[in-house]
């Protein structure tokens, strides 16, 4: 089971961000987000590391390895 794309629509749901503003403050295209978002596409390690400093959490937590966020 994919967790990452749960985890990712759960912290843009909790942060109230919007797939633009993501998409522009990491420098990455919105249907590359949208791919993770909907389960079609994994990201890289790179942008793994981006989004766990992005939300700051672990990268563990964005791949459901872990369940308690990084505060």
């Amino acid at each position: 089971m994919n967790k990452f794309k749960f985890k990712l629509a759960e912290l843009i749901a909790q942060n109230n961000k919007n797939q633009n503003q993501i998409s522009a403050d990491l420098n990455i295209s919105k249907q590359k987000l949208s791919n993770w978002k909907s389960g079609f596409s994994e990201p890289c390690i790179d942008d793994l590391i981006k989004l766990a400093q992005y939300f700051n959490v672990t990268i563990d937590f964005l791949v459901g390895i872990e369940e308690k966020e990084e505060n």
